[in-house]
């Protein structure tokens, strides 16, 4: 499957904006798709997933209730609404496609990803 995501930009403290994950292909081999992200000098963080077999969410602790992830399976694209954004928020954001973390830990995204997109930056300016 090849992951296309956008929707980034530059907004200010405590805006929002919606990035889109469009796959193209099929998506039968995954359990889910969801968002990694990763700041200058940070590690990578997986912040959400959505399972495609039973919409089932996850999110991490630094986005709960903020952000709310949510698909369309009509045009096969997963959506992440970031609201409330912190300047802390500002990294590059990438789609996967592969598994839910509750099985990985703090290893989810060298194991549980078997697909990345191209990332969109995101830029929270305070």
């Amino acid at each position: 499957v090849q992951l296309q995501a956008s929707g980034g930009g530059s907004v200010q403290a405590g805006g929002s904006l919606r990035l889109s994950c469009v796959a193209s292909g099929s998506t039968l081999d995954y359990d889910a798709i969801g968002w990694f992200r990763q700041a200058p000098g940070k590690e990578r963080e997986g912040i959400s997933s959505i399972s495609l077999s039973d919409d089932d969410t996850y999110y991490a602790d630094s986005v709960k209730g903020r952000f709310t992830i949510s698909r369309d399976s009509a045009k096969n694209t997963v959506y992440l609404q970031m609201n409330s954004l912190k300047p802390e928020d500002t990294a590059v954001y990438y789609c996967f496609a592969g598994d839910m973390p509750y099985n990985y830990g703090s290893n989810w995204g060298t194991y549980g990803v078997d697909s990345w997109g191209k990332g969109t930056q995101v830029t929270v300016s305070s």
